[in-house]
């Protein structure tokens, strides 16, 4: 063996088990970054963030062609890490509305893909998962873009001491499913949520099909499977169909292809991070004139972009209201405590709600 090749053995044996002790202390480093997002409700891939190590350790590298493989070499490395935090994740907790197969339950499996999705008969029962310590976080729809504001979602926010750590948007798709060996031409009768039947009114018009009304669109799915009729289909994701053994005998049968579900992460504590650029301000105002123009003037003073502005009513005060508001910027910097600050001055009660990533979709 060549003096060369030996003393350049010896340097990667040498680089090798540096790497190996430095590999374990960036893992372990993993685990704790798993445990702040657990805690915080936050998702584990985050691609801002991702980007900006990549871009920020390239620098690093002078040599032009050595930069290209160092930047494959630290995404995979990131890679494995996800890979790990995903084995850690085994054990979250995430609640959610509804049964198996519904879209909330796809959403949380998108958000958080190896965790434990537990069910829970309605909103509140898992909004209070988390706020008893049974779950760790809580994935719930606030908007579709076909049927308006959940406002159920949105009072459990306003009266509730969860903050939102997130807001992903679902696109939903809706499709004609049957039991196996059954055409379009047998379906004389469609079972799925009002919702849903109500978005997919067209089709069934056109179709000449009746429509019968279900607790949710995983339920419709389950009563067919189970009813094993030719005739009789419904209409729900391509997910539940894998889940409960129905074939999909028309896709997208949507009235409109826009149609998404955006849905909040909440978890006890309210997350801080460089990729949550976007905060929920939740208020009522002083009943005097003018009140309200003068909360979206500061708002607007400070250089904050609204982008949703609602009113509910408050629950036990008739014809008064509070207001759901979202803004580009978060507000722990200077301008946005002054902004905090003044709003005080003409609000009966403000909450900042949470941050989240604006137009994070799954």
């Amino acid at each position: 063996m060549s003096d060369k090749l030996k003393e350049a053995r010896e340097i990667i044996n040498r680089v090798d088990s540096q790497m190996a002790e430095l590999f374990i202390e960036r893992m372990h480093a993993a685990e704790k970054v798993f445990e702040y997002k657990k805690e915080f409700g936050l998702p584990i891939l985050d691609p801002r963030r991702e980007e900006e190590v990549i871009e920020k350790n390239a620098a690093l590298i002078e040599d032009g062609i050595l930069k290209a493989y160092y930047i494959d070499f630290i995404r995979d490395l990131m890679s494995v890490s996800r890979a790990y935090q995903y084995r850690l994740q085994n054990g979250l907790k995430v609640a959610y509305s509804g049964v198996e197969g519904a879209f909330a339950h796809i959403a949380a499996g998108r958000i958080f893909p190896e965790s434990n999705r537990i069910s829970f008969r309605d909103f509140k029962s898992a909004y209070d998962s988390v706020v008893n310590g049974e779950c760790d976080v809580v994935v719930l729809p606030i908007e579709n873009s076909y049927a308006g504001e959940v406002g159920q979602t949105i009072d459990l926010i306003f009266s509730g001491n969860l903050f939102i750590n997130g807001i992903y948007e679902l696109d939903i798709h809706q499709n004609l499913l049957g039991i196996e060996g059954s055409t379009v031409d047998d379906i004389k009768k469609v079972v799925s949520h009002p919702q849903a039947l109500g978005q997919c009114h067209d089709y069934i018009k056109f179709r000449g099909f009746d429509a019968e009304e279900a607790n949710n669109t995983a339920v419709a799915a389950k009563t067919v499977a189970e009813m094993k009729d030719k005739s009789v289909g419904a209409i729900a994701s391509a997910e539940t169909a894998e889940i409960f053994g129905l074939k999909i005998l028309e896709a997208n049968i949507n009235k409109s292809g826009e149609n998404t579900t955006r849905f909040a992460v909440l978890s006890k504590v309210r997350a801080e991070s460089s990729s949550l650029t976007s905060s929920v301000l939740m208020f009522t105002v002083k009943n005097e004139a003018g009140s309200l123009a003068n909360a979206i003037s500061i708002i607007g003073k400070y250089g904050y972009n609204m982008t949703a502005l609602r009113s509910r009513p408050l629950k036990k005060h008739s014809w008064q209201y509070y207001f759901y508001i979202e803004i580009d910027g978060a507000t722990d910097n200077e301008d946005g405590q002054k902004m905090i600050a003044e709003l005080n001055g003409v609000c009966d009660r403000l909450k900042i709600a949470g941050t989240f990533a604006p137009h994070s979709e799954i």
